[in-house]
């Protein structure tokens, strides 16, 4: 294995524009330099752009989440993969453990598995330990949720934060430039446990003394019809855009002055990451990993969950002083770059790939030095 690059494949569920596939094609496009050979597999990989599916040869295998079909095109995948097999399976989302178990006994390699999001009373990793090496939790309050869930060793949970691109877009106006009309976003999927309804509310209350402020909902997803609804019930459809159609995030982020995040349960928040990565302020829920990113009036601002009260009334602290505003921007895309970039996401979870698979100092080196002569 240390004659060629690691190979490894990530087994991805259906790619929606969210934080957790952003994460999985970061991590595809990054691990390359660190000596890592990456395959993505996926059911549906129709809101990935095509030049993106492209460069990173995303393989899609339909029916593959389906448990009535998916053992047939388990079938289909083994036999593709047959001739040559991956060293390691990274599982890109919990949903697809099963799949990683039966692909893991017949192509005889382990896997490793990312947690994004806290799981509910109800939900049940399927981890078989003697398969899986290694969870990836991204935030040590989601590890110790997991530990205490799942009763598995200490040495089976790994915590390697989300990464993102901590390079700002080039003209990009400044935050709350006086120029143009000020716009306080959301972005993720529009689902009732993201807290966008709450974001109305304090929207409605917002252009009370604001009538010239805009407001944006990036993204979609099962809530989008009730939230129209509620936009035009509370008066603000006028002030309020519904961008749904999107292949990811960052143009939608750019237009933001202000971001806000009123989850009700929450992962690491990867999509707030990109925000501050870009220099906007944010106004976040502090509901789990989120409160251990989002500094309260150090880096963001931070508010109770289901508050539009609250969330109105700070809201309006960062219109009524941008020079705060800029300030707490700056604050969080300099955190950004020291804690949350990309590259160190990408070499730790390196790092973890070799200690799954026990490979030795000298091995490891060798695959390093031979993925750099491939890519020199």
């Amino acid at each position: 294995m240390s004659e060629c690059p690691l190979k490894v494949l990530l087994l991805a569920g259906p790619f929606q524009v969210r934080g957790t596939h952003g994460y999985t094609l970061r991590l595809a496009g990054l691990l390359r330099d660190q000596g890592v050979q990456p395959a993505i597999v996926t059911p549906d990989a129709s809101r990935v752009e095509e030049i993106t599916r492209h460069d990173l040869g995303i393989q899609i295998f339909p029916n593959l989440d389906l448990p009535v079909w998916d053992r047939v095109v388990l079938h289909g995948l083994a036999d593709a993969l047959a001739d040559d097999p991956p060293d390691l399976i990274h599982v890109q989302v919990p949903r697809m453990l099963r799949q990683a178990n039966w692909l893991s006994q017949h192509l005889e390699c382990p896997y490793v598995v990312t947690v994004h999001e806290h799981p509910t009373a109800r939900e049940r990793l399927r981890f078989n330990p003697e398969r899986g090496r290694r969870i990836i939790a991204l935030s040590d309050s989601l590890k110790t949720v997991l530990q205490r869930q799942m009763r598995l060793p200490d040495e089976v949970f790994s915590v390697i934060p989300g990464g993102v691109d901590a390079q700002p877009m080039l003209h990009s106006p400044p935050v709350l430039d006086p120029e143009h009309v000020p716009v306080v976003g959301t972005a993720g999927p529009l689902e009732a446990v993201k807290g966008q309804s709450f974001f109305l509310e304090a929207a409605r209350r917002v252009v009370d003394t604001h009538e010239d402020v805009q407001f944006l909902i990036a993204g979609a997803g099962p809530e989008e019809q009730n939230l129209r609804r509620l936009a035009t019930q509370l008066g603000v459809s006028r002030h309020t855009t519904f961008i749904p159609n999107l292949f990811d995030f960052e143009a939608a982020l750019a237009a933001m002055d202000v971001f806000c995040l009123p989850s009700l349960r929450q992962g690491m928040g990867t999509i707030m990451l990109q925000a501050m990565a870009l220099g906007k302020p944010v106004v976040a829920s502090g509901v789990d990993a989120v409160s251990t990113v989002v500094e309260n009036n150090q880096n963001g601002l931070t508010v109770p969950p289901r508050d539009s009260v609250r969330l109105a009334e700070r809201i309006r602290e960062l219109l009524d002083d941008p020079v705060r505003a800029r300030a707490l921007g700056e604050s969080g895309r300099r955190m950004i770059r020291e804690r949350f970039s990309a590259e160190q996401m990408v070499m730790r979870t390196v790092e973890l790939y070799h200690a799954a698979l026990g490979l030795t100092n000298g091995a490891v080196a060798a695959v390093q030095a031979n993925g750099d002569d491939q890519s020199s």
